[in-house]
Order: C-alpha cells, then sequence, then structure tokens
C-alpha cells in the first residue's frame, strides 16, 4: 500500500483503534445525508415532471396543426399531405369547445367536450387505457355521417374562394371583388329580420298573428306568478325518462371525478348544451343554444383530477352539429414516435403545409406554462439542497484542519525524516476523499432506500391541489450518479486548503510552537 494512502487510513482511525474517529464520522454522515436528500429531491421533482408528462400525454397528442380560421372543412385534405412523415405513427381530427353538462339536478360547466374519430383515437391519444368501466364500443352510432351546415356563412365561402371550390361567380370579377360582394350580401341578410311577425295591417282578421280577447292577465297586472314554473310533460318531455330511448342516444365518454360530481355511471343520461348564443358574424345568422343527450358509454381515470373533471370525449360527427359548421374541426392531432423529437417534427410539418393559414403546437408548447414551472422548481430545490452538501464539505474541511493541528509534530518528524510535501499533500486529499466516497455511498444507498419506500407505501396527495393522488418518484440512474459525482468533488475541493496547509508545515516551526 502506498505510504500516503496508509496514513491517511491511519490518521481516519482514532486513537483508541476505533474504526474512525469521532470527527471522521460525523464527516461521513454529513455527506450522506447531503447526498441523500439531493438524491431524493430529484427523484421526486422528476416523479412530478414525468408524472405530469405522462398524464397530459395520455389525453392529449403530441402535435397539433390548427388553422387561423374558425372553418376546417379540408381536413381530410392536409392529412392526406401529412400521411408518411417521418416520426408520426398516428393522425386523426379533433373538435373542441366548453361546454355544459347537466344530469339531474348536477350541472358542471366549463367542461371540454372532444370530439373524436373512434376509428383513428387509439392512435393518437392513450384514451383506451386509461378506461376503467365501459368501452369505446358504441362512441359512433350506426351508419353516422358528417353533418351538414344549413347556413353557409362568410368564411366557409371565403375558405370556397381560396381552395378554388365550384362557386356562383361571374367570371370577369377578381377575388376581390368577389370577397366585397361577400361582405355586403352577408352585412344585407344581417339587416334584415327574417322572424319579425308581418304588419297588423297585412293580417287578416283571425290568422293566427293577432291577439283575440282580453290581454289582460287574470287578476290585473298585480297578479303574482308561480314559484314552480310547471311545463305539462306532453310538452316537454324528458328524453333520458325512456331506457329505450337511452340505449339508443350517442355515446359519450367521461371522467371518474365528472362522473361521481354529476352521480352517474356507465348506461346513464346526461345532457350537453352549448353556451354559445348571439349573432355570429362570421356565420351571419344567430345562434341559440343547442342541447343534445349523451349515453355514457365509459369512464375514464386518467390520474390527473384536472382532467378527469373537465374532459368528455364523443364522436367527432356529434360534436360538430354543436356548431352549424358542417364537417370542419378545430384541428388535426398527431402521435410521434419520440415525444423527445415533437418540436423538430412539428417545424418540418409546417415546413411541408407551406401555408401562413396553418400552424403548429408541439406538446411542450401547448403546456407551457406547466412543464417550465415544474423545471424551474425542479432546478431551484436541486441547488438548494446541493447547499447541504456544501456545508457537510466544511465539515470535511473542519475534520481535516483538526487533524493537522492535532498531528502537528508527527507531521513535522515525518518531514524530518524525508517525506516530501507531494507525499503529505497526497495524504489528507485522500483522506478528503475517501471521507466523500464512504459518505456519498452511504448517502446514495440511503436516498434509494427512501425512494424505494416512497413508491412501496405511497404518501397520498390531495388531487385538487396536486393534481395526483400519490407522490410520483422515478429513480434513474443518470441522476444518482450526477450527485455521486458532485459529492466527490466538492468533498475533494474542500481538502485542497487542509493538505496545502499540512505540505508547508516546517519542522523547526512545529516543534517551536510546541
Amino acid at each position: 500500500m502506498e505510504f500516503p494512502l496508509e496514513l491517511a487510513l491511519r490518521y481516519m482511525r482514532s486513537k483508541k483503534r476505533a474504526f474512525v474517529s469521532v470527527g471522521t464520522l460525523f464527516a461521513i454522515l454529513g455527506v450522506a445525508l447531503g447526498v441523500a436528500a439531493l438524491a431524493t429531491v430529484i427523484s421526486v421533482t422528476g416523479g412530478f415532471r414525468a408524472q405530469f408528462r405522462e398524464k397530459v400525454l395520455g389525453v392529449n397528442a403530441h402535435v397539433l396543426v390548427l388553422k387561423y380560421s374558425s372553418d376546417f372543412s379540408e381536413y381530410r385534405k392536409i392529412m392526406e399531405q401529412l400521411k408518411g412523415m417521418p416520426g408520426v405513427v398516428g393522425i386523426a381530427p379533433f373538435v373542441i369547445s366548453p361546454m355544459m353538462v347537466t344530469h339531474g339536478e348536477r350541472t358542471a360547466t366549463g367542461v371540454l367536450v372532444k370530439g373524436v374519430d373512434p376509428d383513428r383515437v387509439g392512435k393518437v391519444l392513450d384514451l383506451p387505457r386509461h378506461i376503467v368501466e365501459g368501452s369505446l364500443q358504441g362512441l359512433r352510432a350506426r351508419n353516422a355521417k358528417p353533418p351538414e351546415r344549413r347556413r353557409r356563412g362568410l368564411d366557409t365561402r371565403l375558405n370556397d374562394l381560396a381552395l378554388d371550390k365550384p362557386a356562383a361567380k361571374a367570371p370577369e370579377k377578381s377575388v376581390l371583388d368577389e370577397i366585397e360582394d361577400l361582405i355586403d350580401a352577408t352585412a344585407a341578410d344581417s339587416a334584415k329580420a327574417p322572424f319579425a311577425a308581418p304588419p297588423a295591417s297585412a293580417v287578416p282578421e283571425n290568422s293566427g298573428y293577432l291577439p283575440e280577447g282580453s290581454v289582460v292577465p287574470e287578476g290585473g297586472y298585480e297578479s303574482v306568478l308561480p314559484e314552480d314554473d310547471l311545463i305539462p310533460e306532453e310538452l316537454d318531455p324528458d328524453p333520458c325518462a325512456d331506457a329505450v330511448k337511452v340505449s339508443a342516444l350517442p355515446g359519450i365518454v367521461i371522467g371518474r371525478t365528472l362522473a361521481r360530481n354529476l352521480s352517474v355511471g356507465v348506461g346513464g343520461c346526461i345532457q350537453v348544451t352549448s353556451p354559445t348564443i348571439g349573432f355570429s358574424y362570421s356565420r351571419g345568422a344567430i345562434r341559440a343554444p343547442v342541447a343534445r343527450q349523451f349515453r355514457v358509454i365509459a369512464i375514464f381515470d386518467a390520474g390527473f383530477d384536472q382532467y378527469d373533471a373537465k374532459l368528455v370525449y364523443t364522436d367527432l360527427y356529434e360534436a360538430q352539429i354543436f356548431y352549424d359548421a358542417g364537417d370542419s374541426v378545430t384541428g388535426i392531432e398527431m402521435k410521434v414516435a419520440d415525444i423527445d423529437q415533437a418540436r423538430q417534427i412539428s417545424r418540418d410539418i409546417e415546413d411541408r403545409l407551406k401555408s401562413g393559414i396553418y400552424h403548429t403546437m408541439d406538446w411542450e408548447e401547448l403546456n407551457h406554462g406547466l412543464f417550465t414551472a415544474l423545471r424551474i422548481q425542479q432546478i431551484l430545490m436541486s441547488l438548494v439542497l446541493a447547499l447541504i452538501i456544501v456545508v457537510a464539505a466544511f465539515t470535511v474541511i473542519a475534520t481535516l484542519i483538526m487533524i493537522v493541528i492535532d498531528k502537528k509534530r508527527e507531521i513535522a518528524v515525518l518531514k524530518a525524516m524525508g517525506a516530501s510535501d507531494g507525499q503529505l499533500l497526497r495524504t489528507f486529499v485522500y483522506q478528503g476523499t475517501l471521507i466523500g466516497v464512504v459518505g456519498t455511498v452511504i448517502g446514495l444507498g440511503l436516498g434509494l432506500a427512501i425512494c424505494k419506500g416512497l413508491l412501496v407505501y405511497g404518501l397520498p396527495l390531495d388531487p385538487k391541489v396536486y393534481f395526483i393522488s400519490r407522490l410520483p418518484v422515478i429513480v434513474r440512474l443518470s441522476d444518482f450518479v450526477w450527485v455521486g459525482v458532485f459529492a466527490i468533488l466538492v468533498c475533494l475541493v474542500a481538502t485542497v486548503g487542509p493538505a496545502r496547509h499540512a505540505a508547508k508545515l516546517r519542522p523547526a516551526e512545529a516543534f517551536r510552537e510546541n
């Protein structure tokens, strides 16, 4: 064994022939605790990020293609253009919009109703894997087809012009002239009052337009209206009351939290109401709220309370009916083989489309705020807990300084006997490095044990606060290696000062002070 290493091992033992001295023991424990804390926190914060990414990508696609317009009826053509893109393993259209969901006396607002293609949804989303009750069978009704648009709005007619679709236009007119004519025609339609009753002078008596008899209510104008506005069953039938009618309703998939809030299960009937009302300038018409009944065919549990409570899935054609847009979608979603390459694939798709009316978004851009906050949290917490290892390094420095002071006469004798400065320098460097290595190994083992304990027993969390029900932990070999390397390097740097002090010590000065 090399003389400096043998001397370092001897100085680590106590004077009473114990395995290690008290100072060395506390230095090792300080390093071990710092390493264990840092490794555990990195595993937990990494688990949060991985868990959120898994939950987000479980119900969302990796890349989206959207359009700067409310009319995206040419989505099939775009899907054909993107078919065969390198790295893309699935592609499907979707429609998504906020709705109000009702079951009995319970109502949930702000629910996102997403229309998907049942034949393609399994290729772009992990929805089938998250279903805990029921199945996707029956999501699309037999012989279903895209809805037809009842009114052609301004944006659709402009889109027809842009895509050179057949339209009623004079050959001598330019595109700009056509756009001006469309705007004028839409404004003229808006100024009309198609639902106004004809004037009284033009209506014959007893035709149904003019009231007959007295218009004064019973009890006069000071009469009190009844508290309950009861409507006869024959005028307002409940479609959810008849089991036969419910079985024929289109299917819908809801989250477990939403099912609990609405107190509904598989086979139950819920009503989805579109909250939009008022005049639509793009459609040139008044849009009233649309209410449709659905049958719950499945319940999913994504493990993310925000999705389980605010996201439902139905057939693409059924979701299109809520807005009089015909066979138009919100966008196209895709799944890629490597999620780390999603951003580059998104850029390649945008280059392939070569159009200013389409834009793409990858999963990280779509959830930029969430993942940026998680990354900053992981970095800051790791830096704060890395200070524990730095504090432990000061313990190593203090231990080595105490050993140098205690062994000053022995060091002087060794130098007088011919020990070089380099040998004494390596002696204390070896000692500090051994403390760092032993403390790091113990700390990594302790951190691994803590992480395994958290995985086995699990720490419950409030899903309404943290969006997940258990503390996530992910153990990566690379994280533990980096923590170990960092701890050893810090301990190695900490030995430089005391080692140089011992190497520069002169025998005459040591004996003179004693």
